[in-house]
Parts: C-alpha cells; structure tokens; sequence
C-alpha cells in the first residue's frame, strides 16, 4: 500500500533485513536513516565512522558515530545501502516510521519519487546495470 506525503516524499512498506519497514522516501533527506533494532543484532553491522558528525533530523540534532550496510527489498527488487542507524524516527502522516530512504541511496539505485500518485520509479532496479566513471 502507497501512502502520499508532501511533494517530493512517498511513504511506502518495503523489506529491511527480512523484515517488514515502513519508509519514507525523501528526496530532501541526504543520507539514509534506518531503525537501530534493524541492524542491531547482525554480528558486524554496525561500523564506526572515522569522524563523527552532526546532522539534524526531525528538529533534533544528534552526532553520527556508526554507520551500516544493509539489505533491502522495493516491490520485491532487491537493493543494498549505507544507512544512519536511530534510536526513533517519529510519526509522517500518521504512520511510525522505520527508516527515510534519502537522496545519496535514490540516486545511487536511480530511484525517483512521483508525489502526485505516491509512485516510485525503480528503473535502476529493475535494469541492474551501472556505468560507474
């Protein structure tokens, strides 16, 4: 089921790790955010970042200490990324959020987000072909 936020973001339930997820598709989120009890207890996950940083989420600053890669499923397409792992990532639209799938795994899949029909567009995917340069 497609859920509609605002422009630019869709909400929609795909598979984190195996388990179900509900994530928000945010082309004006930078990294990837994903619930700690989604990778928390996979041996080796969670990978301490050289230098941490500071970024904003949901009008709370918070430091970036470990990161981790994961395995997930869009419309049963499989996909892998770097994700920010969070204690909690509130509510959009009236629905608990597991993860925000933000612009660097969008564009790194060429995942695109169509607002008006709550649509997203898994070329990327789908062709599982990449030129890197």
């Amino acid at each position: 089921m497609v859920r509609l936020c605002s422009v630019a973001r869709v909400i929609k339930t795909i598979e984190i790790e195996g388990r179900p997820a509900e994530a928000l598709f945010d082309t004006g989120a930078f990294h990837t955010y994903v619930l700690r009890s989604y990778v928390e207890d996979i041996p080796n996950r969670l990978v301490p970042v050289k230098a941490p940083y500071e970024v904003s989420l949901g009008g709370e600053t918070f430091e970036v200490r470990e990161q981790a890669l994961i395995n997930g499923t869009i419309e049963g397409l499989g996909f892998d990324t770097i994700v920010v792992p969070v204690e909690s990532l509130g509510k959009a639209d009236g629905h608990n959020l597991d993860a925000i799938i933000g612009a660097i795994t969008m564009e790194a899949w060429e995942i695109s987000v169509n607002p008006k029909d709550g649509s997203l567009g898994l070329e990327g995917l789908k062709r599982r072909e990449f030129t890197e340069y």
